[in-house]
């Protein structure tokens, strides 16, 4: 069996382990007949965390896991479970968007064009920002021609 670990903190893209305990959370939370709100109380959150939580949006905290799993009469480690490398891929092909850019992916013909197709994924994912992805996909020189643009419209009025 694989270890699995959990994407850095930093990463603002949702998790398929975050995503794996909120589908762990909910599926326990329907079967003990338990509102979001009930589960929220017991737990010293908001029924939107909870949503949040159970759609793997939010991290659960390790304090706030061991509150819902005694408010669904159920333990931490039941929760978190276990997650062979096959069950991370299936959710990551889950994602809205993933299985259209892996067909799309799988239809380049040319080497090339796929390895400049990941450089250019690669990239967007290390800048978030939209301001960030125009900074790694411009070149200086247009970015300089392109303030000098501004500097002329600014002056001129």
């Amino acid at each position: 069996m694989t270890k699995l670990q959990a994407a850095p903190v930093t990463d603002l893209a949702t998790d398929p382990v975050d995503i794996a305990i909120g589908a762990r959370i909910r599926t326990r939370r329907e079967a003990r007949r338990i509102t979001q709100a009930q589960l929220a109380s017991a737990a010293g959150v908001t029924f939107q965390q909870v949503q949040k939580y159970e759609r793997g949006v939010n991290r659960v905290s390790a304090a706030r896991l061991l509150l819902i799993a005694a408010a669904l009469r159920t333990t931490g480690a039941d929760l978190l479970g276990e997650l062979e490398a096959g069950d991370l891929d299936a959710l990551a092909l889950a994602r809205p968007g993933a299985s259209d850019m892996l067909e799309a992916f799988n239809r380049i013909g040319s080497v090339d064009a796929r390895d400049a197709a990941l450089t250019v994924l690669r990239a967007m994912a290390a800048h978030s920002s939209p301001r960030d992805l125009r900074a790694a996909f411009t070149s200086p020189d247009a970015i300089r021609a392109e303030n000098r643009g501004a500097d002329q419209r600014v002056g001129a009025h």
